[in-house]
């Protein structure tokens, strides 16, 4: 019997959903014991996924696919790649933290709240399977209704206008994919005389340039959204501070990146000529995001709000790496996805951690620290160091791929991103100085206790990672590389017909690794 791995790690979950509905509300500790169980369960598939994985092969693997909705051309497609299979595991290992990190911070409808979570991990891990884009976009929603009730329910004082704001920002670019995937599919249908989601299948369509802008443009602001970039961002910083520090991990380090996999997964290989047409303004955009997320994070009063407009910086040099649109530039960009929910989530692990202590996160109410929460000091400064970039962590790996990806594109952009690496130590430096050194400003900070051993066992896995990626990123190299290389097929055949490197009768000859290609061009360039 072959084992179907990608529907066992995305519906794992919704088995703990089920086990709970059975479980009285009032066993709390028996309901968090069992999303806990449901949640490492499903890390360790993933960790099987990632093993079983082929470094050395091309396309897509652990590939099914099923007809679903036969009448409408609907089909249960799934299969991973390297992109993918990182961001699995980085989803279910975040699950499992913020599970455990939730363990004394939700005290109501504990219930709810864990099958929210569980529910939620569903939703995301298929969003990085999907391979039918109606599948992909049901996943897409599915994901919205838990993060909603996450944000809204168990959130700060503004939760019910953070969580309506998550939700109208979410949907308006929903329906904007949802026409544009109806588009899509009535004009496969008018090319090859049957209807399909398929994303494969659709790749082989040709469509014109126009069409191409206007699909792109429709995707594009959906993912744009969620990513958050400039100027789609003023969602997040509400939706983060609001919500409890779970959400936030969450929010931060899987929610975001399904914005930014969506410009990998759809909008680069299905529209390379509007990907070309688009790329100067989105890297405008990606550079504004970077400079403006610092500076803005500089002047932040509470240490939650400055994380959360960190985020918007961190994710304006995953986008200027995506549409360097080369090797470099588009690997750091995958590599800062992980690094970004690595360090920015362990980041809100930690603001939560000190926040369960003393129930206010303004930094002026901190101080001296480090003589009293030791041990807390030293995983905030290791986490602080990977977040601005730090050679030999996770971060410093992932912006100098981006910085050097764009350097070969774009001197000029370059030099004005680099300056947000700057910017970054300089925000975060200095509020780590405040809160941690100095003297103890408050009587409330003198007897605040140290990290428990929870605590530790939720920071330790991140430290490692931390450590792991910025000195031996090669084996999170060797699973990206092959996938990456096969979307800049795409649009370096654009390129090159765009540069007039066409032989006669519309054939162009181009290399890709061992073996020579021929494609043909029609007159708008499409293949």
């Amino acid at each position: 019997m072959v084992i179907d791995w990608l529907t066992l790690v995305i519906f794992f979950p919704l088995v703990g959903v089920v086990l709970m509905l059975f479980i009285p509300a009032k066993y709390q500790d028996t309901i968090k014991g069992v999303s806990l169980i449901i949640a490492f369960l499903t890390m360790l598939i993933s960790f099987g996924i990632y093993y079983m994985f082929d470094t050395l092969g091309n396309g897509m693997q652990f590939e099914i696919n099923e007809a679903w909705i036969v009448s409408l051309g609907i089909n249960y497609h799934l299969g991973i790649d390297g992109i993918s299979l990182l961001l699995i595991v980085l989803t279910t290992v975040l699950t499992v933290l913020c599970i455990l990190s939730s363990w004394n911070a939700i005290t109501v409808n504990v219930k709810g709240y864990y099958i929210s979570m569980l529910f939620l991990s569903t939703g995301m891990i298929g969003v990085f399977c999907a391979l039918d884009l109606f599948l992909f976009y049901v996943f897409w929603e599915v994901m919205l209704i838990p993060m909603y009730f996450i944000i809204g329910v168990w959130g700060g004082p503004r939760k019910i206008y953070a969580a309506i704001k998550f939700v109208l920002f979410t949907m308006f670019g929903s329906l904007l994919m949802l026409v544009a995937l109806l588009y899509i599919y009535f004009e496969y249908a008018r090319f090859s005389g049957e209807y399909s989601f398929d994303l494969f299948k659709i790749m082989d369509m040709p469509l014109a340039f126009r069409p191409q802008l206007w699909l792109f443009g429709a995707f594009a602001l959906a993912f744009a959204i969620k990513v958050p970039l400039f100027p789609f961002h003023t969602w997040l910083p509400d939706a983060h501070v609001q919500a409890p520090t779970a959400g936030s991990v969450i929010l931060a380090g899987v929610l975001l990146k399904m914005g930014t996999y969506g410009f990998v997964r759809i909008c680069l290989p299905l529209f390379p000529q509007a990907t070309l047409a688009y790329l100067p303004y989105i890297c405008i955009l990606a550079v504004i995001a970077i400079i403006y997320g610092a500076l803005v994070s500089m002047v932040q009063k509470d240490v939650k709000s400055l994380v959360a407009f960190s985020s918007v910086s961190h994710m304006g040099f995953v986008m200027l790496g995506m549409f360097a649109l080369n090797v470099e530039g588009l690997e750091g960009s995958v590599i800062q996805m992980i690094n970004h929910g690595i360090s920015t989530g362990a980041l809100f692990l930690i603001v939560g951690m000190i926040y369960e202590r003393r129930h206010t996160r303004l930094i002026d109410d901190f101080g001296g620290l480090a003589k009293v929460m030791p041990a807390f000091s030293t995983f905030f400064m290791i986490v602080v160091l990977s977040s601005i970039g730090l050679p030999f962590t996770n971060g410093f790996v992932g912006e100098f791929l981006i910085l050097l990806g764009t350097f070969k594109e774009n001197i000029t952009l370059a030099v004005f991103a680099t300056s947000g690496v700057v910017l970054a130590a300089c925000y975060m430096l200095w509020m780590y100085q405040r809160v941690i050194f100095g003297k103890v400003t408050r009587p409330e900070n003198e007897n605040l206790p140290d990290l428990t051993a929870r605590e530790k066992l939720i920071l330790v896995p991140l430290v490692l990672l931390i450590f792991w990626i910025g000195i031996y990123p090669k084996p999170l190299f060797d699973r990206i590389e092959p996938a990456v290389k096969q979307i800049l097929v795409r649009i370096d055949r654009i390129r090159l017909a765009a540069n007039g490197d066409v032989t006669e009768n519309n054939k162009m000859t181009f290399t890709d690794e061992s073996s020579v290609k021929e494609v043909v061009f029609d007159e708008r360039g499409s293949e």
